[in-house]
């Protein structure tokens, strides 16, 4: 009996994580399209990538990768055309 409650546990477990992979996969898609619709109105997807990248960032964690940067980019003799 225990090793039927034990699967039965599994096999919810299992389809829970299928459904949430397909809602995943979906909205993965959802945001390709976003990517997609930009890009066709003249933006650039890479760029706009970054950016969200760096809106997740913490204004700390941000400001600190950005200082590594102009350090980084400083010490390879680089000018950045923006300030950091």
């Amino acid at each position: 009996m225990s090793d039927n409650v034990a699967g039965d546990q599994l096999r919810l477990f299992i389809e829970r994580i299928e459904r949430l992979e397909d809602e995943k996969k979906g909205i993965s898609d959802d945001i390709k399209d976003v990517y997609l619709e930009s890009k066709a109105n003249g933006y650039d997807p890479k760029t706009m990538r970054k950016i969200v990248r760096l809106r997740k960032m913490e204004k700390n964690a941000r400001q600190e990768a950005e200082a590594l940067l102009a350090t980084y980019a400083a010490a390879l003799g680089m000018q950045l055309g923006f300030d950091i």
